[in-house]
């Protein structure tokens, strides 16, 4: 891994809208010609609510043909009733279980109060928040805001702010640094730091300022950051790839890339949207390697899947760095997300699910490696954030991928989806139980055995 300049990394993403524009056409090519195939099971009403989408909704997600209309816990239904465990969870946004039964009590008792004053006045359960939110995290102080991609382009802004402020960067200077195969969202800042055409492709020109370096390369951090340490305030990185494919670092690497930050007084931006709230068997992902990054970005299973609520923790010297007027948002610390937070975050402690994610994450991975399955190449994870890359194999004439596994683990009861062609991310509710956890696996290796 070399070091990338602002140039080059503009350069990378060129290189890389030449070599894959190819196969993006193949795969979209296959994703919708397959649509009619791929549905072709299911019932009428199903058809018909897919054909409302169709109609008159935009592309998003190639979803998995299911149309749910029911969660509780760690399992869904379907609008024909049929029930399956979800090994999605909404992108780990459903940590605590579909409609958690203490955080709906208290959606539903704010929600008959008062759900939004605006930042234009204060309200009687901000202050309360930010002292549980900030208490519960170890944190000074806390930036609320709705998205966790709002989060991150809240923490951009801090980090800019400190470096002009506080690190004495010149004016328009700042820069960066974010990690190769990074996914923090959609929005034009998120995709400017993104190395994925499907992320940038078509909405240029990108946010200037922003630099790349390859994930999990502590030396060519540090000689990037070295090289231009002047400008730097700021390396955001998740301390687990998500979107990559759970991509877990070598033990260590977020402490070490903390030190190579202070070093040269750049803050370190651990994105914990998705690795967060417990997820992988610690409260915080960054506390297996016992960091304290000066910002924390958390979104997701901050409202238990319930509502859009996100955060930004950091110090007085980082927060305060925004005065009054500078940064807002209407939703942003509204009275009915406070509450909501308040009682998913109580949930994850009170029922110790941190703890049953680390025992039920490594019972998934040894029931997975107990498999012996010849289409698992790779099993990779922490806690109940775990991933399987699937060997390509040919079938009848063509190949078959991790979507087509996952097409197949629908019929069979288990949801969840591929991400790159050749790997399936399998994280359940932090609430799942050994006996699911074992009938879970059974419905894997009972769908990967029909592949063989």
């Amino acid at each position: 891994g070399g070091i990338l300049s602002t140039s080059q990394s503009g350069m990378l993403r060129s290189a890389a809208r030449l070599a894959r524009p190819l196969a993006a056409q193949a795969r979209n090519a296959r994703s919708m010609g397959d649509t009619a195939s791929e549905r072709a099971h299911l019932s009428a009403k199903s058809k018909s609510l897919m054909a409302l989408e169709d109609k008159y909704g935009a592309d998003n997600y190639h979803p998995l043909p299911v149309v749910l209309a029911k969660g509780l816990g760690p399992k869904v239904w379907d609008v024909d009733g049929k029930e399956y465990f979800d090994f999605l969870s909404a992108y780990s946004a459903v940590n605590q279980g579909h409609c958690h039964p203490k955080i709906i009590a208290a959606m539903h008792e704010q929600s008959t109060k008062l759900t939004l004053s605006s930042r234009a006045f204060h309200n009687d359960v901000l202050g309360e928040y930010c002292e549980f939110v900030t208490d519960y995290f170890g944190y000074e102080r806390v930036l609320p805001m709705n998205t966790g991609v709002e989060g991150g382009e809240t923490a951009c802004k801090l980090a800019r702010r400190w470096g002009y402020e506080v690190k004495g960067i010149p004016k328009d200077k700042a820069k960066i640094l974010f990690a190769n195969e990074n996914f923090w969202g959609r929005t034009l800042a998120a995709i400017s730091s993104s190395t994925d055409p499907s992320s940038y492709d078509g909405f240029g020109p990108m946010m200037p300022g922003f630099d790349l370096v390859p994930f999990n390369d502590l030396a060519t951090l540090e000689k990037k950051i070295a090289a231009n340490a002047s400008e730097y305030c700021a390396f955001m990185v998740e301390p687990i790839q998500g979107e990559a494919g759970v991509v877990v670092p070598e033990q260590g690497y977020l402490k070490k890339a903390h030190e190579i930050c202070k070093k040269y007084n750049v803050l370190l931006i651990a994105d914990e949207v998705q690795t967060g709230c417990s997820r992988t068997g610690k409260e915080l992902a960054s506390m297996w390697d016992g960091a304290k990054p000066d910002v924390t970005i958390l979104g997701k299973a901050l409202s238990g899947g319930t509502f859009p609520v996100s955060a930004v923790l950091s110090s007085s010297e980082v927060i305060l760095g925004i005065k009054p007027g500078e940064h807002g948002s209407t939703f942003g610390g509204n009275p009915l997300a406070c509450k909501i937070g308040i009682a998913s975050l109580k949930a994850l402690r009170e029922e110790k699910m941190t703890e049953n994610a680390e025992v039920m994450g490594n019972l998934t991975r040894k029931n997975l490696a107990d498999m012996n399955s010849p289409l698992i190449t790779t099993i990779r994870g922490r806690g109940l954030l775990n991933a399987i890359i699937i060997k390509p194999i040919e079938i009848k004439g063509r190949t078959v991928t991790a979507w087509d596994v996952c097409l197949e683990l629908a019929k069979n009861g288990l949801l969840c989806k591929p991400t790159h062609d050749d790997i399936i991310r399998l994280a359940p509710a932090l609430t799942i139980s050994e006996s699911q956890v074992n009938e879970a696996c059974g419905i894997i290796e009972k769908t990967l055995k029909s592949f063989q």
